[in-house]
């Protein structure tokens, strides 16, 4: 984009801002006073493309990163549930589904990394520990 010089870099950055935060296209364009059109054909420049991809799993990542901050209050909430007598049957045997799929899903994790460590020592025993 010539002739837009850091003017535009600093109008993408805040144009990639606003629509992570924004409700819509629009509401993006507005919060940073360009018209939408303008919003809509900068998506299309491959290194706008890229810029907003990454700055979406960057916020995905800090949301997940939150989420897993939780998973203690989470897994003593549906304890705690299963436990409580005052807490009807349905919702006993939904906390204790949760809490089977879970600690299943995790010994399947656990399985998948040893075999996978162990493939990896294979390899980096055959090729004297040089991996690609």
């Amino acid at each position: 984009m010539k002739g837009h010089g850091s003017k535009f870099g600093r109008k993408k950055e805040e144009a990639i801002a606003a629509l992570l935060t924004q409700r819509n296209l629009e509401e993006a364009a507005r919060s940073i006073g360009v018209a939408p059109n303008t919003l809509l054909k900068w998506q299309k420049l491959p290194e706008f493309e890229t810029a907003y991809r990454d700055a979406r799993k960057a916020s995905y990542r800090q949301a997940v990163a939150r989420l897993q901050q939780g998973t203690s209050a989470a897994a003593t909430t549906l304890l705690k549930t299963l436990i409580d007598p005052g807490t009807p049957a349905s919702v006993k045997v939904r906390a204790a589904e949760a809490i089977f799929n879970h600690a299943a899903k995790a010994i399947e994790i656990e399985d998948l990394d040893a075999r996978v460590k162990a493939l990896e020592d294979a390899t980096d025993a055959k090729t004297g520990g040089t991996r690609q």
